[in-house]
């Protein structure tokens, strides 16, 4: 389950002990399980990985079994061999071949930044049906005005040559580098944490998988959907974060009746990572809110 860049790095993997590979959906996942009683699936964002809910996944391993996955091409997951199945589409239906594989219904699902959006489509398609979707600082729209225009094109240009993601992994060796990009969120990470996206951004594989996800994305059909969601939307939001601006949640809950915002006073975009006890007790309240008028 190792891989090279993972053995050379004396930093041991967060919560190694639960995690498996698992084939589904023309993808070789990595997947951690532990914890008792309703399954919550977690699903981190573009460029991160299981490691982001390694704080986290203590406190809800009390109440829940915790199923959490490296997104396709992200940490120890595998590449697809088709960069179009990096879409939201093909990404959303290939975890739910994975749900079915692993023979699991989840009853909460969580999401962080585009995993909120990979949650959404899967219950907009059919494809999941918890009693929620929380979505953490959830990157549920297009980037709005000239960086919507340009990133996408840039994305899909840099994607395509094999050398940017050895130049951006080579310059991840830098430390600050990595600093300066996480406070660039909006959050601040113990040494612990920096490390281990230093690590993940040093693996050209997994920027080049992170590089191709963003090219593919396009929410606008999408958007158009997502007044009829089928599962309940909870939205949890960062006020300082800087990656997902707070006043997007706004726009959502504008699209969807009955959706809440809950406000994080003093976090940025990675919450749940600087102060995973008050987000897995928020998790725990909004779960425990909606499960009662949950559908069978």
């Amino acid at each position: 389950m190792s891989s090279g860049v993972w053995r050379r790095d004396p930093l041991p993997w967060p919560h190694a002990a639960p995690s498996r590979l698992v084939a589904a959906g023309g993808v070789r996942w990595l997947v951690q399980s532990t914890g008792k009683g309703p399954v919550m699936l977690l699903v981190h964002g573009a460029g991160a990985s299981i490691h982001s809910w390694r704080r986290l996944l203590p406190f809800l391993a009390h109440d829940f079994t915790v199923v959490a996955v490296d997104l396709p091409g992200h940490g120890l997951s595998s590449r697809p061999a088709s960069a179009a199945a990096m879409s939201l589409p093909r990404m959303a239906s290939a975890l739910a071949d994975l749900l079915q594989v692993l023979e699991i219904k989840p009853a909460v699902a969580v999401g962080h930044s585009a995993g909120a959006a990979v949650l959404a489509a899967m219950s907009l398609w059919h494809k999941l049906r918890p009693a929620v979707v929380i979505a953490l600082n959830g990157a549920l729209l297009p980037l709005p005005g000239l960086r919507g225009m340009f990133f996408s094109p840039l994305a899909k240009i840099t994607a395509a040559s094999g050398l940017i993601p050895r130049l951006f992994a080579w310059r991840a060796t830098d430390p600050r580098a990595i600093e300066r990009l996480i406070a660039g969120t909006g959050s601040h990470l113990d040494r612990e944490g920096v490390a281990l996206y230093q690590r993940l951004a040093s693996y050209p594989p997994h920027v080049a998988a992170t590089l191709d996800m963003m090219a593919r994305w396009d929410l606008t059909q999408f958007v158009r959907d997502l007044p009829r969601l089928r599962s309940p939307l909870e939205l949890v939001v960062g006020e300082k974060d800087l990656a997902v601006l707070p006043r997007q949640a706004e726009e959502v809950a504008a699209l969807l009746k009955g959706v809440k915002i809950h406000r994080l006073k003093g976090l940025g975009h990675l919450a749940h990572e600087e102060d995973p006890e008050g987000i897995a007790g928020l998790t725990k309240r909004l779960y425990a809110a909606h499960s009662v008028s949950a559908p069978l």
